[in-house]
């Protein structure tokens, strides 16, 4: 899940040597000259109250409602500054003043439950199990709990002109990736409409944005997540079959891919052969501050903010941290595999659009035929990053690869790899760093990426271990629903029902994508799962 950032953690977290005054100018967003964009996004008033660590969580001001209109509120921090010689009031200050000129009301959005959700979809019935039965009737009534209606008032949000399903916890706006996940599950639910509603956010977003905010705030008007739009209205399409929908929405679709083609991709020749692949990199300044909060903010749109998988500059000889953090030294399988899936996508869409050719970049830059997987590629030292994460399968979901034995030697390679030798899920590393995409945690999209690439291949072996990997994944679901009575956001590997943790702040529950995940895989394998346990040995997981 992605968060704020704000200039006091990553510089706790970073020992920088420039002062927060400097960090501030370059700010995790870019805002519209308009007042509300001014407190919320940069400015010295966000600076000291960050840093001042006035809330546990560094989300909670940036999210709270102005009281009075933004000018009235920056020339009443202006008097305030003004008392004092360095012109930073001291947190007692700072207190009053929020206090006084921000609310906290919890009317951000207007109560809303959908109005097409009903009580008994049909995937229920595909759930022999009793238990897990009654275990998905919940989750499926989770929906209303976790719908939201955007209103107009001084807040932070981004207008969408749809109410939403949010991820739940601290995430109480839209997130870009985590809908795809969230749309799947509503589909099932049989809630087109509201499915719809967010699809139509969305394209909005694109034609305003040229792309798809990170989430629904204007602090994250400056970055995008990994692009699934087209994935929504394929997954749409499949359910309803309203070509209408799919005609009135394939141009912004091409938008939105020529956005990532023209502002998130990168020529690299390797062998000989020359290619264009994709990152999500965003550009910062000269100085190592600078640099450092566009890499930062480039991993907040990879969507795994934060993980050592992007720590590529260790040349001081340690383990690496959050300040070697280089994702624009990586060409990263899953976003690619992404896209290339996204273009397929358009090409059945409207049959004129095949701009690049990612798959055969892909295999070129990114396949190892030795290793038999897919692997990030360090553009800086010109070799790929062996580590085992579960994106080095990413093109086994995508359906982006050009012969039908590399899925199976991507099989072998998963067999031998180490990830499947937790009993709760397969882990997003396999590196313990402290940071949430990393060793023990185990995050609901990858599972199901995972899940279903290995379910497309023409392998029984393959298909078992798709289904073993649901149970699994299921079951840990289960154990933790059972315990907590709630969904979250991720889960760690080495402990039955056990929510994950790391990073910025604690696990939160809801938990959109999760239900999302959950639902899939209850409808896919409801006939076999079972809520006691695991019905496949997993010592024939690593055979």
């Amino acid at each position: 899940m992605i968060t704020l950032l704000d200039t006091a953690w990553v510089h706790t977290q970073t020992a920088l040597l420039p002062p927060l005054t400097h960090l501030l100018r370059v700010c995790m967003c870019v805002c519209a000259p308009m007042s509300p964009s001014k407190i919320y996004c940069t400015g010295e008033l966000l600076r000291q109250v960050q840093t001042a660590k006035l809330f546990d969580d560094n989300k909670s001001f940036v999210d709270m409602k102005l009281a009075a209109n933004p000018e009235v509120v920056m020339e009443a921090f202006s008097n305030l500054s003004q008392r004092f010689p360095n012109g930073t009031a001291p947190p007692s200050e700072l207190w009053l003043f929020v206090n006084a000129y921000f609310v906290d009301d919890g009317k951000q959005f207007e109560p809303w439950t959908p109005p097409d959700w009903h009580e008994r979809p049909v995937f229920l019935s595909k759930v022999s199990d009793s238990k897990l039965r009654g275990w998905a009737e919940e989750l499926h009534g989770l929906w209303k709990s976790l719908g939201r209606k955007v209103g107009f008032a001084l807040y932070s949000m981004i207008y969408s002109p749809n109410p939403v399903i949010i991820p739940g916890g601290r995430f109480t706006e839209f997130y870009y990736w985590d809908s795809y996940w969230v749309l799947n599950g509503l589909l099932l639910s049989e809630m087109t409409d509201t499915a719809r509603g967010m699809i139509q956010n969305f394209l909005h977003m694109v034609d305003r944005y040229g792309f798809v905010p990170n989430g629904g705030r204007i602090y994250y008007e400056r970055r995008s997540q990994p692009p699934f739009l087209s994935l929504m209205v394929e997954s749409f399409y499949e359910a309803t079959g309203d070509v209408e929908f799919l005609r009135q929405a394939l141009p912004t679709l091409v938008k939105e891919y020529m956005f990532w083609m023209e502002n998130r991709s990168t020529a690299v020749e390797v062998n000989g052969t020359s290619c264009v692949l994709n990152q999500p990199a965003l550009r910062g300044g000269h100085s190592r501050a600078e640099k450092l909060w566009a890499e930062l903010k480039s991993a907040a749109e990879s969507g795994w903010d934060f993980s050592s998988r992007w720590y590529t500059d260790t040349s001081h000889g340690g383990p690496g941290s959050l300040q070697d953090t280089s994702v624009s030294s990586v060409l990263p399988v899953d976003l690619n595999a992404l896209l290339c899936r996204c273009e397929h996508l358009l090409a059945s869409f409207h049959r004129t659009l095949s701009t690049y050719l990612i798959p055969g970049a892909m295999e070129s830059v990114l396949w190892d035929v030795e290793k038999g997987a897919w692997f990030d590629y360090n553009l800086q030292s010109g070799v790929r990053n062996y580590a085992f994460y579960p994106t080095n399968l990413s093109p086994l979901w995508a359906r982006c690869y050009s012969q039908p034995a590399m899925g199976l030697k991507a099989l072998h390679y998963l067999r031998g790899s180490g990830g499947l030798d937790y009993p709760n899920g397969v882990p997003t590393s396999l590196r313990e760093s402290t940071q949430q995409w990393d060793l023990p945690n185990a995050w609901p999209p990858l599972q199901h990426m995972l899940i279903e690439g290995l379910a497309q291949l023409d392998s029984a072996d393959s298909q078992e271990l798709a289904f073993a990997l649901a149970q699994r994944w299921i079951h840990t679901n289960w154990l933790a629903y059972a315990k907590y009575r709630a969904m979250f956001e991720k889960y760690d590997v080495s402990g039955d029902g056990k929510p994950g943790g790391g990073g910025e702040y604690e696990v939160q529950l809801g938990f959109g994508w999760t239900n999302g995940v959950a639902l899939q895989l209850l409808d896919q394998y409801g006939d076999r799962l079972s809520s006691g346990g695991m019905t496949y040995m997993f010592s024939n997981f690593n055979s």
